[in-house]
């Protein structure tokens, strides 16, 4: 990808992801952390209540944690790879994915922790060992999932002999059992596994998402095992071994298999470029597939507001959840009423931040 084209995808990223997060009604996610948590994610929220009102200033902090992934990737990228239109592409791929889209628009714990990861590895190959230390703390204390990161760590160091990393992050997942933080284990055989292949599906685009399980398997096969690959490839089984008995929460994961679109563009890098020009063509046509699929599921996410209102069965949209009680309290408004009949408890802290609570009986 040439520069000018990226400086222009880049222009319309950012417009897209302002017009989303002021425009797109609070999640059931968002409202109940909300009112209800004291955790990171809350806190940032509620400062960014005080800078700008409405839709936008609750996610302000998390727009501007999506920008700096942004470019700490494109750090990394140029790093991986020696052609600057291989950084362009690698960088134009994942902030389009539409997992990074969401998280860049709505309040998560995601995109707090993508830059962090990113910035871990950046630092950790340019040799500096004593910064690391304090990501991994953050870590520790930001995402109660992060126990995937430090065995991930803990295997890379093991492979390649890094002493320090190895004991670093053995300490760091002792104090995770310790403290008893981290994923919860447990259930019996549920069939949650095809789900969480569909989960995986919804934030990489399903074809992109095919090629980053095969990407992941060549690389395990016979391709060069970055700390890249351990960190997404550690994520990837484990959350797949997860779901075969218990229902996966995919936002545990995203952080950490989002990060591999550096390695996919490798493995297609090498498959392409060893190859004559005549032969170059099938693979060719595939990446312009790959692309096509995920350019139509952004379109998707970026006008689903419009795609809401023009539905025959509104309720069979994947926003609903997020546009049903705020058309509710705005129909209730526009009634000249303060308060709603019934329980609406699913709805109940949405509706709350629209100033529209039950009405009380006498």
């Amino acid at each position: 990808m040439k520069k000018q084209y990226f400086i222009v995808a880049l222009f319309f990223y950012s417009i897209a992801v302002f017009y989303l997060a002021a425009t797109t009604p609070i999640s059931p996610h968002e409202a109940k952390l909300l009112y209800t948590s004291q955790d990171v994610v809350s806190t940032l929220m509620r400062w960014g209540q005080h800078f700008v009102p409405g839709f936008l200033g609750l996610r302000l902090f998390y727009l501007l944690f999506g920008f700096l992934t942004i470019g700490l990737f494109y750090i990394l990228s140029k790093h991986s790879f020696h052609k600057n239109n291989d950084t362009y592409l690698a960088t134009f791929i994942f902030m389009f994915l539409p997992g990074i889209l969401t998280a860049s628009v709505l309040a998560n714990a995601a995109i707090v922790v993508l830059p962090l990861v990113l910035l871990f590895v950046i630092l950790y190959e340019k040799g500096y060992f004593v910064p690391l230390l304090f990501i991994m703390l953050l870590l520790f204390f930001v995402h109660e999932s992060s126990m995937v990161f430090f065995i991930a760590l803990f295997l890379y160091g093991v492979m390649y002999q890094d002493k320090k990393l190895v004991f670093s992050s053995f300490l760091f997942f002792v104090a995770f059992v310790y403290f008893s933080k981290g994923i919860e284990i447990g259930g019996r055989p549920a069939g949650h596994f095809a789900e969480i292949f569909g989960l995986y599906a919804t934030i990489f685009s399903p074809l992109l998402f095919l090629y980053f399980v095969y990407a992941m398997y060549r690389t395990l096969l016979r391709g060069k095992q970055t700390l890249l690959w351990y960190i997404s490839f550690t994520a990837l089984a484990f959350s797949l071994l997860l779901s075969i008995r218990q229902r996966v929460a995919i936002a545990d994961f995203a952080p950490y298999v989002m990060i591999a679109v550096i390695v996919m563009l490798d493995v297609y890098n090498h498959s392409i470029r060893v190859r004559l020009p005549e032969f170059q063509k099938l693979y060719q046509r595939g990446f312009y597939v790959v692309l096509f699929f995920l350019t139509v599921t952004v379109g998707a996410i970026v006008f689903h507001q419009l795609l809401y209102y023009v539905t025959p069965n509104p309720k069979k949209h994947f926003a609903h959840r997020l546009y049903a009680p705020y058309l509710m309290a705005e129909k209730l408004k526009l009634e000249g009423k303060n308060c709603y009949e019934g329980s609406k408890g699913r709805y109940y802290y949405q509706l709350k931040y629209y100033q529209m609570l039950p009405c009380t009986n006498p």
